[in-house]
């Protein structure tokens, strides 16, 4: 993932203190635990070749990646079907590949296609939408929320063509929306304007944690549920990396408390290869500080290419 790198050079000048929470999440989160609280933490993609022998037994085809990833996590940032609309038969084959082998419950949570987004820039999209839709249906039961990701150059000036969109999609259809041009974040007014126009339509809003863009990361909550995109360093700073995924878990053990009912939260790495250590980190965390029981993820050695295991959690706080 290339949004929101930073120079190496640059990393141990950036502040990542995580900022207070939004208005939105003040209006949101009413003070009091909800009845049930459930959390869900993955990767952006299965199809990694660096994770054979990792977390992938030695030998695992690339047909094979899916039906060893649903063995690790209980979902996944579905960024494949961003490339193009998928057919039904591929999402069957998807459904089926998790139905076999997870362990757990899990969802897949699809990013909207970039002809929806980036192309047509949900003008006109409801053809194409309706052809998504219709395919990601067949996930059933494994259907997680979709998440819409619009482009840079997306300003405050398509606010109504935002609305327009989110308006035309089904009602029960969980949405989370992740917006990246500056002007969302920069205007007050067209910050609040845009958080309350996601809560009066009950759909979330995308906070992606990423080195150099720090606006992104604006802690709005226009729903009690949670969409997190962490974006780490690698293993160079893994350090770094694990203090803000505790303070993710401060801030997140705060919104359980007061209404939090959901909460999706996906690791990046801008090389993916060391993803699943600092994704087991942060299932570790949450098991010990939210009270979740997500099972951690299973390395087949203790230490790859001399690597000591990440995985051994320090203590947080």
């Amino acid at each position: 993932m290339e949004f929101g790198k930073a120079s190496t050079e640059s990393i141990n000048s950036i502040d990542f203190t995580l900022p207070p929470d939004g208005l939105q999440t003040l209006e949101t989160l009413k003070g009091r635990p909800a009845d049930a609280f459930s959390s869900f933490v993955g990767c952006a993609k299965w199809g990694r070749k660096e994770w054979v022998n990792m977390i992938y037994p030695a030998k695992t085809k690339e047909a094979d990646f899916l039906d060893q990833y649903v063995r690790h996590f209980n979902s996944i940032e579905l960024n494949a079907v961003f490339y193009s609309i998928p057919g039904p038969e591929l999402i069957r084959k998807w459904k089926e590949k998790a139905e076999a082998n997870h362990t757990q419950d899990f969802v897949f949570c699809p990013k909207f296609s970039r002809t929806i987004s980036h192309i047509k820039r949900l003008k006109d999209a409801e053809e194409a939408t309706d052809l998504f839709l219709s395919s990601i249906y067949e996930f059933g039961k494994y259907l997680g929320p979709c998440f819409l990701q619009m482009g840079d150059n997306f300003g405050p000036k398509n606010m109504e063509v935002l609305e327009k969109f989110l308006t035309y999609l089904p009602i029960d259809l969980d949405v989370f929306v992740e917006v990246r041009h500056e002007g969302w974040f920069a205007d007050p007014k067209v910050r609040q304007e845009l958080f309350a126009m996601l809560s009066r339509l009950k759909k979330g809003a995308v906070i992606t944690d990423a080195s150099a863009r720090r606006d992104c990361v604006h802690m709005e909550l226009p729903t009690s549920q949670a969409f997190i995109r962490f974006v780490g360093n690698g293993s160079d700073f893994q350090a770094s990396d694990e203090a803000r995924i505790d303070e993710w878990v401060q801030r997140l053990k705060l919104w359980k408390a007061q209404g939090l009912e959901k909460l999706y939260f996906f690791l990046h790495q801008h090389d993916e290869k060391d993803t699943p250590y600092i994704a087991d980190y942060t299932i570790r965390a949450f098991n010990e500080h939210l009270g979740t029981a997500i099972p951690t993820v299973t390395f087949l050695s203790e230490k790859i290419s001399g690597k000591e295991d990440m995985t051994k959690q320090r203590s947080l706080f």
